[in-house]
């Protein structure tokens, strides 16, 4: 057995040993052959030893012998077999390799190839792993120890040709040095020495296989292989290493002895494709052929044709795990994968492209001849399953059609000669794909030959392939050989079925796939950072030379006849097309459909193109090459021309059933009767229909959330930092519509508009008072927008508080660019006005383009930020109805589930009568264009069909002449409207771009119609874009009656208004244009649209015709995809579940309609008559119907009702030509349509071929990022031009994208979308104010006037005489303690029922519009404020932190702030020259004046409000300088800065994190005083008196938004108006008051939309209490302090000791301020939560307290807190005696506390010279000692009186404290205490409880 082995394998015994091993298994090896070999009969007897394996493959040899080899030699087959065995061996796989087609494809080659040799760029150690799937190359490890640096041997020696160049070395003879390139070091060359038997002469021949080298570096010797040799010589290599890539160069010494690189290596394959790009390149950029700088590295051939597994025919192809099969260049679900296999079109056989190593076999082999290669064939059986193709529309633009005068001047004889009358000749107009190389000139009969770029461009781009790769790191790839682009051309044209005509894209996709698995290891290297691509699969990269290709080529075209023929053996191409030519003359191509042409030219370069001579393909390809434009004129020529006047004499030949005219002439007028409409006699009521309605004005819940959608995308616009717009200073919007030029969609839109409330919501509906008049919003997109949008430009520069929102609608049927439109006034309109600078700049204008089709606004170029995108969602998920809508949409999606559902006939179907009419004639009529003969045919269908249902019985046996789809709409057309009492009907559409070809069908059938009587059963209308409808006067007359319309000028404008009108809609113009169609559509005929020229939106825009809103019903059989309707001519069985309206009447029994079409339907035999219901009931069971006519029209009028009420919840059918239904219907592997991977529009293009397919699960969003990604506008685009410098994208900042499938509501969204917006910018402009009246206003009027009404200052000695007013008016204090005073008198309800039952109400506020003096939030953005506020991106606001220290006796320690101050803001404050410290805060003097300064420095408190706080005061200051503070807590610091940084800020010391707003009253007023001084003693050093620094300060609180001033008459002194001023004129006014720094306190009232109370306004100064903004004077309330502690009141306690101190307060009344209510955050926000949890609980203030040293649930609540919310809430219970009780009040003594609304507090002041209220005579119910002091003394205690029983209440901060106080105040001798009634604040004793005590007056 071994030395049978040797015989064959010449191989040591270890490789024998395993071979025997293999051939134990015998099982496993039969199977191995039996997948590998072509012959079923080698399998019968497999012999059991290697000799007798010889023996019986030679004999079958010699039976199975090819002619063209004769006997061959016991060597070469035994290399072969040898060859073969041992590749099954090697191999993981299955597959061997096999002998047989190695033998006959090599000799045949030789054959024909004469004396040319194959490419030797492979390695001989391939041969044997030829079938192996590739495994990436590991590098055996280098010994442990050895040198691995990069350029250095493993010996650790220098091989580099830098280092190297100037040594001396030893060269063996024979040997000659070469430079090695190692990938990890690309700029060196390395230095080796190579046996020259092994390296190639100068003309790339007579190299030996195998290796033989040296190191010149260490000197070792005898490298034997070069992979050892690569590893010694460290090139670290990814792939197997190979002597012909990385050997590179010659070297040689030059003069001065240096080693020099020489010329490179000529390794053939790598010189003549270095030729071709150098001449590429030298040609310059127009004439090269795309290949890339790859192009210039060795074994540039790599490529593999998908698999290279072969088959037997009797077996099943042999199923590799991964993606599914490649059908045409996509993937069909279902069928088994064939790796790489372009697999077969319908009823054709396949070929398997299959490819073996075309190297010679393992190395130093005898026998091998350098002449021979081994690709082998094989052909599949062809799958049962039918597989279709797509056609995809040829680019129109640049690379489509060229034009032929174009061509450079050509030498003679290099141009080819166009045969005369060829298309007469041929009935034919041959296509040219150009290909590789430069096509010969052509000549002569150029109108006859069409040529096209678009195979070049394909190549090209295929080429570009690698450079996906180069951006990211990874070594330069190879792209696909030129030889492999052409073998896999043919491939594909091989596939293609008789019908289909051939697609780039899927050229495209062939060419993508087979690169990626010929390059596995690097996709791999990219994948693992960029996963996005699919995982290929595994195969060989295999080299394909030139002399292989003519062979592989004809092995691949020898299943498919002469369907492709090849041509490869003329010199050049000029020759091959005059040959090609001489054949279509000939007749001898009259099966064939394609002629690929190839050859070598002078510069051995390979020259190629393809002939298309198929009928069908050549006219599809030249109608796809056709612009729209020239399609229409062509078109129209034929017309004119009386071309298409032979269609209808043809016809008229077809015998008596074809001539329409005579056929009309026989039908008896009485034979319609029964259609005709029967009118009631008498005076008897007309019977009308209770089931009809219209509900096209209803606005749907979805419609509103998308409103709310884009509403939030504009406010994020606004919000974003780039400050695009500003929504706060509009207040209106105003709008226009800009539609495609359209008079349907124009008044369709008016009509939405006019319906939707939006013109009352705007306030523009008393300009509209028609519709009419509702015009002028809606412009449509031609010459007369011009004048529109220059006046919208003109108003949004007048008007620059309006908003205008420019929508435009139907956004992608013009976006053609301005530059390129080509002389048409109607192209680039949309780019001219829309993207015009003054609507790109304008900052009130906002843009919307609504579109159903984004896909060409998404490109990479695209003006559109896929942030401002607003996509239509789905409205249910699961089944669930999220919107609860009425309705449910039914678009292409749910059309193409009907295909799956098994519920009926799906609603999508082609009709294939037609199509075979259709077919018959193209042939026949070679000169015209497919869209005149199927109109033809289509009017001749119409027109027989309706004498067929309305002729009688004389002309029923034209059904044999209709098809079954036109038959069945004819038959319910005219049927169903005769159940309807009113007449109501369905819709057929008829859509017929062309608008020559839709006036020729409206007139025939017209004229069909008139002569058949039936003009007043249905209308047949022209929808023509440019014009408005016509409806017959009867059918005008219906419509008024239906839709209630009085008006007698009336007339419908839309299909809308055309709802239950029985009727032919011929809708034209190239591309509908938004037009809606009614829901009485029951047929949508689209079987006339153009079949080739297709791109995406194109194709969805024609299904989108068919979109329609369901009526939602839940019917448990009839759900919202039921497809059918249920017969109509059977009233008895409208309850069932049979859905015969959608069936074909066949007879079960006849074998003619056996093998009908399972996708279309076929013509029913000519016997084929309509069943009668009456006369055979049982027949009717047993058979199907199409439709409701086919069992009659004949309905009993007992039993009649709506089928258009019926059918309001079922989709209309589709009908589409064959070759557009093949399209959709196929799924690529993603499950998605093949449209999809359409080019999304003819004016984009894809960006590389190298690009995923769009997945089913990718939403919306991700769908236009891929576009985004993957396709660049055309110059001709748009957005060709826009491209920003140093940037990828250039967004448009105020341009949204509104996108949602047709028919679904996009009108009413954004209508809904206008109206919303307005109403939140009047809400921007309005704010909530607190509206309340004063409280407590029962107080004795005072007739004495102290101030005139007219006094502008209050007088300082009048003032003083003003008695000061202690009760509070302020609403916000309505539930703390009145104020005792002898001038007020409470009513006894006053307040009180608000207060128990109002009590959790909301404050009353009123909403008033900002004018333009508001302070402002952080959201306010504006030109004017930008710079204040610090969002100008120019200015840097740069701010320092400073620490300022001072010393206060009540805190007993040293207090240091920080401030936060801006560089712009540094000049408010003084530094230290040395250190540059801060020292103090500058202050104005007195006596200083500035109209545009503020002299008062503004402290603003706040917490919480970061971003809603009004801290924005340069519009209320008018712009005048001023110093702003906000204090803020330590902890918001980093919050606040980042919202305002333009603001100084005063951080309070962490103590205050938890304090209230006491504690900031505190510190700003001591921190102003210590200022003050530090001011005045510079001031003196300056000469200035101390009294001259300006002491004021403002303290305003976060929410003051608006300041008011009240007029009066100066004459009479009568009070006027009341009008908004600014900040800075009330504060100059108040500043410039004479004696103003002789007061202590200034304010003004608050806000109330019923004035400052009875009586009080007519006084315009008083003494009273100041809340919220104020004026403090620091120097004179140096001694009365704001209490740190205190969190509520802290303004009326500080108000009432300052009076008592006898400063002057005054009041400004003429002056108000509105406080916004913002609940949000402030001091009012109070959290009250235990110790044990961070969560706020639930605690009754009766827990606030508790005693002393009990087991209490402590709170983490400051204690002050808890003691005034506990005094607030319990105190009427504390202070029992107080309650509700004016006349006895609570005495409080040096404090004010809140003891609840119930409890009166008489306020008095301990201190010395104090002014306190009148206490003579008066018993007080209780006593409030609080944190009492040294001035309150026993004495002082007992001037006062009080009653009986009343409550003392003593607080100290600690225990000890209280009980001193006790002592102190000698209190136990009036009041009585008991151990019980001591008690502390709920706090833990680390946080410092207050504690306090209760006792009872003795």
């Amino acid at each position: 057995m071994l030395k049978g082995c040797q015989i064959i394998c010449n191989k040591p015994h270890t490789r024998c040993r395993r071979f025997t091993a293999s051939l134990t298994g015998r099982i496993q090896y039969r199977q191995r052959v039996r997948a590998s070999w072509r012959y079923v009969d080698v399998l019968s007897d497999l012999p059991k030893s290697p000799r007798e394996y010889l023996e019986y493959f030679s004999s079958k040899f010699k039976i199975m012998g090819n002619s063209h080899t004769g006997h061959i030699q016991s060597t070469r087959f035994e290399e072969m077999l040898h060859n073969s065995i041992e590749a099954s061996l090697r191999s993981n796989t299955v597959v061997p390799r096999p002998v047989f087609s190695q033998l006959y494809l090599e000799a045949e080659q030789r054959l024909f190839s004469n004396d040319s040799r194959l490419d030797e760029e492979d390695d001989e150690e391939d041969v044997s792993d030829s079938n192996s799937p590739p495994i990436p190359y590991q590098m055996k490890p280098p010994p442990e120890g050895c040198c691995t640096t990069d350029g250095f041997c493993q010996a650790g020696k220098d091989l580099r040709l830098s280092s190297m160049a100037t040594e001396s070395f030893e060269v063996p003879p024979g040997f000659l040095l070469v430079g090695a390139k190692s990938p990890s070091i690309p700029d060196h060359i390395l230095v080796c020495a190579v046996d020259m038997r092994f390296l190639p002469d100068e003309c790339g021949r007579n190299a030996l296989l195998g290796f033989s080298g040296n190191c010149i570096g260490c000197g070792e010797k005898g490298f034997r292989y070069f992979t050892e040799f690569a590893n010694h010589i460290n090139l670290k290599l990814t792939s197997q290493p190979k002597k012909q890539k990385h050997l590179k160069f010659h070297l040689l010494r030059n003069a001065q002895g240096l080693l020099v690189k020489g010329p490179a290596i000529c390794w053939k394959g790598i010189d003549s494709r270095m030729r071709h790009t150098v001449s590429n390149i030298a040609a310059g950029p127009d004439e090269q052929s795309g290949l890339g700088p790859s192009d210039l590295l060795p074994n540039s051939g790599h490529t593999t044709l998908s698999t290279i597994n072969h088959t037997d025919l009797n077996t099943p192809f042999h199923i590799s795990e991964g993606s599914p099969p490649i059908i045409n260049g996509s993937h069909v679900p279902g069928l088994q994968q064939q790796t790489g296999i372009v697999a077969n079109g319908p009823g054709r056989p396949g070929i398997i492209g299959s490819m073996a190593n075309s190297g010679p076999p393992k190395k130093r082999h005898k026998g091998w001849s350098p002449e021979s290669s081994a690709p082998t064939d094989a052909t599949p059986k062809p799958p049962t399953t039918s597989m279709t193709n797509g056609n995809k529309a040829a680019d129109s633009g640049a690379s489509g059609c060229l034009p032929l005068g174009s061509s450079p001047p050509f030498a003679p004889g290099e141009s080819v000669t166009v045969p005369d009358h060829l298309l007469q000749t041929c009935g034919l107009r041959p296509v040219i794909f150009k290909g590789h190389g430069t096509l010969p000139h052509l000549c002569g009969n150029l109108a006859d030959v069409l040529v096209s770029g678009l195979l070049q461009k394909c190549y090209r781009s295929s080429q570009n392939l690698p450079c996906v790769y180069e951006p990211y790191g990874t070594a330069p790839i190879q792209p696909i050989s030129t030889e492999m682009q052409i073998l896999l051309t043919v491939y594909y044209l091989v596939q293609l079925a008789p019908d289909q005509a051939p697609q780039m894209e899927d050229l495209e996709q062939i060419f993508t796939r087979s690169w990626r698995e010929s390059h596995l290891t690097e996709i791999r290297q990219y994948q693992q950072t960029h996963p996005q691509f699919p995982t290929p699969l595994p195969c060989l990269a295999q080299p394909l030379t030139p002399s292989q290709l003519p062979w592989l080529t004809k092995l691949a075209t020898s299943s498919c006849g002469d369907a492709v023929l090849v041509l490869d053996t003329a010199p050049s191409l000029v020759e091959a097309l005059e040959d090609t030519f001489h054949r279509l003359v000939e007749g001898r191509l009259s099966q064939t459909n394609y002629v690929v042409i190839f050859c070598m030219n002078r510069s051995q370069e390979i020259e190629s193109c393809v002939v298309v001579t198929g009928k069908h393909q050549t006219r599809a390809l030249s109608e796809s090459l056709l612009s729209p434009s020239d399609c229409l004129r062509e078109i129209g020529h034929e017309l004119s021309s009386g071309s298409a006047a032979e269609l209808g004499s043809y016809f008229s030949s077809l015998g008596p059933d074809g001539d329409v005219e005579a056929l009309l002439e026989k039908a008896s007028p009485e034979s319609s009767a029964q259609y005709c409409a029967q009118e009631p006699s008498g005076d008897s009521p007309k019977p009308t229909c209770t089931e009809y309605f219209v509900d096209w004005h209803e606005i749907r819940p979805i419609q509103l959330a998308i409103a709310r959608k884009l509403l939030s995308h504009v406010c994020a616009i606004a919000d974003s930092s780039t400050q695009n717009l500003d929504l706060g200073s509009f207040d209106k919007v105003e709008f226009l519509i800009c539609i495609p030029p359209s008079e349907v969609t124009f008044h369709q839109v008016v009509l939405h508009l006019w319906n939707s409330g939006v013109l009352r919501e705007l306030g523009l509906d008393q300009d509209c008072l028609s519709v009419k008049d509702a015009e002028q919003y809606v412009v449509k997109l031609n010459q007369s927008a011009v004048g529109k949008i220059n006046s919208l430009i003109q108003k949004s520069k007048m008007n620059p508080y309006t908003l205008f929102i420019l929508v435009h609608d139907h956004a992608h049927s013009d976006i053609t660019s301005a530059q390129y439109n080509g002389g048409d006034s109607s192209l680039g309109l949309v780019d001219s006005l829309l993207n015009c600078r003054q609507i790109r700049d304008a900052p009130n204008i906002l843009t919307l383009h609504v579109t159903s089709f984004p896909f060409a606004l998404q490109t990479q170029y695209t003006r559109i930020s896929p942030y401002n995108e607003i996509h239509w969602p789905s409205a249910f998920n699961n089944d669930v109805d999220l919107y609860h809508e009425k309705t449910k949409y039914f678009g292409v999606s749910e059309l193409l589930e009907t295909m799956h559902s098994g519920s009926g006939l799906p609603l999508l179907r082609y009709d294939s009568s037609f199509e075979s009419m259709a077919a018959a004639l193209e042939e026949r009529f070679p000169k015209l264009h497919s869209a005149v003969i199927r109109t033809h045919v289509l009017i001749q269908h119409y027109s027989l069909a309706l004498m067929a249902t309305a002729g009688g019985q004389t002309l029923q046996s034209l059904q044999k002449h209709i098809s079954v789809e036109t038959l069945e709409m004819m038959q319910c057309l005219l049927s169903t409207s005769q159940r309807c009492p009113s007449r109501h009907g369905h819709m057929i559409l008829l859509r017929i771009p062309s608008p020559a070809l839709a006036a020729l069908a409206h007139q025939r059938l017209c004229h069909v119609r008139n002569k058949l009587g039936l003009h007043k059963q249905f209308e047949i209308i022209l929808g023509d874009p440019c014009s408005s409808l016509n409806v017959g006067k009867h059918f005008l007359d219906q419509l008024k009656v239906w839709l209630k319309i009085v008006d007698p000028d009336w007339a419908p404008h839309t299909y809308l208004e055309l709802e239950a009108l029985p009727c032919i809609l011929i809708l034209t113009g190239m591309d509908p244009l938004g037009e809606s169609l009614p829901r009485s559509l029951k047929y949508c005929d689209l079987r006339v649209i153009s079949c080739w020229s297709l791109q995406r939106t194109s194709l969805e825009q024609e299904l989108g015709l068919a979109a329609y809103l369901l009526k939602a019903k839940q019917d448990a059989q009839h759900g919202p995809h039921a497809p059918s309707d249920l017969s109509e001519s059977d009233p008895e069985k409208l309850s069932s579940t049979d859905n015969e309206e959608e069936e074909v009447v066949v007879d079960v029994n006849n074998d003619s309609l056996a093998n009908s079409s399972p996708t279309g339907t076929q013509c029913p035999p000519s016997n084929w008559t309509p069943l009668d219901p009456e006369k055979q009931p049982n027949q009717r069971r047993q058979s199907k119907s199409t439709s409701s006519g086919s069992s009659s029209s004949w309905a009993s009028p007992l039993k009649q009702s709506c089928s258009w009420a019926r059918n309001l919840s079922r989709p209309p059918v589709v009908l589409l030509p064959k070759a557009v239904y093949d399209l959709i219907t196929t799924v690529d592997p993603s499950g998605l349509p093949k449209s999809t991977s359409f080019l999304p529009h003819s004016s984009v293009e894809w960006v590389s071929s190298f690009r995923p397919l769009l997945s089913k699960m990718m939403t919306c969003t991700e769908q236009s990022l891929y576009y985004r990604q993957w396709t660049a506008p055309k110059p001709h685009h748009m957005d060709g031009s826009n491209r920003a410098e140093g940037r990828n994208d250039n967004f448009h900042p105020r341009r949204l994208l509104l996108s949602g499938p047709p028919q679904v509501g996009k009108t009413g969204a954004y209508l809904q979308f206008l109206g919303i917006l307005s109403r939140m910018l009047i809400r921007l402009m309005e704010v909530d104010i607190y509206d309340e009246g004063d409280i407590n206003c029962n107080c004795k009027t005072d007739l004495v006037r102290y101030h005139q009404p007219v006094a502008s200052w209050p007088n300082k000695e009048i003032l003083s005489g003003m008695p000061f007013d202690y009760v509070i008016h302020d609403p916000k204090y309505e539930d703390i303690s009145t104020i005792y005073s002898l001038d007020f008198s409470p009513n006894a309800d006053d307040g009180k029922s608000r207060r128990q039952e109002d009590v959790f109400l909301r404050r009353r506020t009123a909403r008033i519009k900002l004018s333009k003096y508001a302070a402002y939030n952080t959201y306010h953005h504006c030109e004017q404020c930008h710079q204040y506020m610090g969002f100008t991106p120019q200015y840097q606001y740069e701010s320092t932190l400073h620490t300022f220290t001072f010393s206060h006796l009540l805190l007993g320690e040293e207090i240091q702030l920080y401030f936060i101050i801006p560089k712009s803001k540094a000049h408010h404050f003084s530094f230290s020259q040395t250190g540059g410290q801060l020292e103090s805060m500058r202050l104005p003097l007195t006596s200083d004046w500035n109209p545009d300064v503020i002299k008062s420095p503004i402290f603003t408190p706040t917490t919480g409000r970061h971003e809603h706080g009004l801290f924005n005061l340069y519009h209320a200051m008018e712009g005048a300088a001023h110093l702003h503070i906000l204090v803020i807590k330590e902890y918001e610091m980093a919050v606040y800065k980042k919202y305002w940084p333009n603001h100084i800020m005063l951080v309070l010391p962490t103590i205050f994190n938890g304090a209230g707003i006491g504690a900031a009253h505190f510190l700003i007023k001591e921190l102003s005083y210590h200022n003050l001084e530090l001011e005045r003693s510079k001031r003196v050093e300056h000469g200035s008196r101390p009294q001259d620094v300006w002491p004021f300060i403002i303290l305003a609180d976060d929410s003051c938004v608006m300041w008011n001033s009240v007029d009066v008459d100066p004459k009479s002194g009568t009070i006027g108006t009341e009008r908004n001023v600014s900040l800075k004129q009330v504060l100059q006014h108040m500043e410039s008051s004479p004696d103003i720094t002789q007061y202590g306190l200034c304010g003004m009232r608050k806000w109330s939309s019923c004035g400052g109370g009875a009586g009080r306004q007519k006084e315009p100064f008083s003494r009273g209490h100041l809340h919220d903004f104020l004026l403090l004077n620091v120097d004179l309330t140096q001694n009365v302090q704001y209490n740190q502690n205190r969190f509520t009141c802290d303004d009326v306690d500080f108000n009432l000791r300052a009076h008592s101190a006898g400063l002057l307060i005054c009041r400004f009344n003429n002056f108000s301020v509105m406080k916004k209510q913002i609940a949000i955050g402030g001091y009012g926000t109070f959290i009250i939560k235990t110790k044990m949890t961070d969560v706020p609980t639930t605690i009754q203030p009766s827990q606030y307290i508790c005693a002393p040293d009990s087991k209490h649930l402590f709170l983490a609540t400051p204690a002050q807190l808890l003691l005034e919310k506990y005094l607030q809430h319990i105190s009427h219970r504390l202070f029992s005696l107080s309650a509700r009780n004016y006349s006895h009040p609570v005495l409080s003594v040096d404090c004010y506390l809140n003891l609840g609304p119930e409890v009166t507090i008489c306020f008095v002041s301990s201190r010395p010279h104090s002014i306190n209220i009148s206490t003579t005579g008066l018993l007080f119910s209780g006593l409030l000692l609080y944190f009492c002091d040294s001035f309150v003394t026993p004495g002082f205690l007992k001037k006062f009186q009080f009653l009986k029983g009343a409550t003392l209440c003593v607080i100290c901060p600690n225990r000890s404290s209280l009980r001193q106080t006790v002592v102190r105040l000698e209190l136990e001798d009036e009041w009585r205490f008991r151990l019980s009634d001591e008690f502390q604040t709920a706090n833990a004793k680390e946080d410092q409880p207050l504690f306090f005590l209760t006792g009872k007056h003795i």
